[in-house]
């Protein structure tokens, strides 16, 4: 009846689903699948210059376009993930955060043998299929 009150029920802020309630202890809850984005650069000093631009207020698809060295230049979207589907070190960042906008992006990094990677979430889904 009444033991439902801790789901995830904090104030959001939001819509009121709950799905981008407060993350506490890191990871995302119960997030099945990330629309995910990414910035990857071969060498440090590359994803350094990429980083200042972001940081200069540069949204991060147009940061993407000039230096992301993949497929993915197209804004750096990877479309949507699952759990399983991507490096595990580039998986732990990106369920880790919370999702945002290219204009003003929450951005995480991670080092993977593909290089180094600036990480931005732009939706989750968590359906708990």
């Amino acid at each position: 009846m009444g033991k439902n009150d801790k789901k995830s029920g904090d104030k959001g802020g939001g819509k009121g689903k709950g799905a981008e309630g407060k993350e506490s202890g890191g990871k995302a809850k119960g997030a099945m699948s990330i629309n995910v984005r990414h910035i990857l650069c071969e060498k440090h000093s590359k994803k350094e210059e990429a980083l200042a631009k972001l940081s200069e207020g540069v949204k991060f698809d147009e940061v993407a376009r000039t230096y992301s060295e993949d497929k993915a230049r197209q804004g750096g979207s990877l479309g949507w993930k699952t759990k399983g589907s991507l490096d595990p070190t580039f998986e732990e960042v990106a369920f880790s955060l919370e999702p945002s906008t290219t204009s003003s992006p929450k951005i995480g990094e991670a080092k993977t043998s593909f290089g180094y990677h600036i990480i931005m979430v732009s939706l989750r889904d968590v359906k708990s299929a």
